[in-house]
């Protein structure tokens, strides 16, 4: 594929970097926009999504640093390829960081969690679909050996460097199976939105959602690095993807007091319709 997107000169734009940027541009647009529906705070849920964004950044790669600083002890200027690489793992740990610090920013600010989850809830799906778009191009999070029409090939040295990708292998594009399902997940929660019941009926079809395509699509996806447990049945992010499934079923469950109020609904009468009175019977 292409882990390079362009050159400008002598620096390069790595496709990863540059489709999430556009993915993280329209997320926050489209946070903007669920808020004002939600009932949620623009201001406020514009400023958690920075600092969301910001930490999870920050943290996963001062993770990478510590992962590797024995050699980057001894070649310094090896951390500047650090932005570069992208891993599952790291993108795991950088979501944890960032949920962390969203649950303190959202304590000290007064923001109703089930509320501000609803607002986050079709942005996120919609910013990992072009996270996921990323991913395919540059090789990250790549798929199993594939004999299928639409497999996909790596060939440049960049995503083996990035990404070990496998080079010369047909393998399934696992990445745009999820970013499909990420996209018709963000289009279903908006498509919802107008029918919620109660707060954070959108966070846990999301949750739900999320977690079976996160659990499919693991099928089609390189173990290698993704962990394995009862002896390779199942890969930790499938794991990952059943937690999600019961987190968004317990935000499903009916509580009275998330339920959203219902507008009155008025009967007006017509001015040239008299009110009826009862009279009395006689007799």
């Amino acid at each position: 594929m292409h882990p390079v997107l362009f050159h400008i000169g002598s620096l390069v734009i790595p496709s990863y970097g540059a489709t999430a940027a556009a993915g993280v541009l329209l997320a926050l647009m489209l946070a903007m926009h669920t808020a004002r529906k939600v009932g949620g705070d623009p201001n406020r849920i514009w400023n958690l999504c920075i600092l969301m964004l910001f930490t999870a950044l920050i943290g996963s790669r001062l993770l990478l640093v510590i992962a590797n600083w024995t050699v980057l002890r001894h070649h310094p200027l090896w951390m500047l390829s650090l932005a570069m690489i992208h891993h599952p793992l790291l993108a795991g740990i950088g979501a944890l960081i960032a949920l962390a610090v969203a649950a303190v920013y959202a304590r000290v600010y007064h923001l109703p969690f089930r509320i501000t989850a609803d607002v986050l809830a079709a942005p996120v799906a919609l910013g990992l679909a072009f996270e996921q778009i990323g991913a395919l191009l540059a090789g990250s999070g790549y798929g199993t050996g594939a004999h299928v029409p639409w497999a996909v090939t790596y060939t440049d040295p960049l995503a083996a460097r990035w990404s070990d990708a496998p080079l010369g292998i047909p393998v399934h594009p696992v990445q745009a199976y999820a970013s499909l399902g990420f996209f018709a997940i963000a289009v279903g929660l908006l498509l919802w939105l107008p029918h919620r019941r109660q707060h954070g009926d959108l966070a846990g079809l999301f949750l739900m959602a999320t977690g079976v395509v996160l659990f499919i699509t693991e099928f089609w996806r390189d173990p290698l690095g993704r962990g394995t447990l009862l002896g390779g049945v199942i890969k930790g992010p499938q794991v990952a993807g059943i937690v999600l499934v019961l987190a968004g079923t317990s935000m499903l469950l009916e509580s009275k007091s998330q339920c959203i109020a219902m507008a009155p609904v008025s009967i007006e009468r017509s001015p040239s319709t008299p009110l009826e009175v009862e009279r009395p019977s006689h007799g």
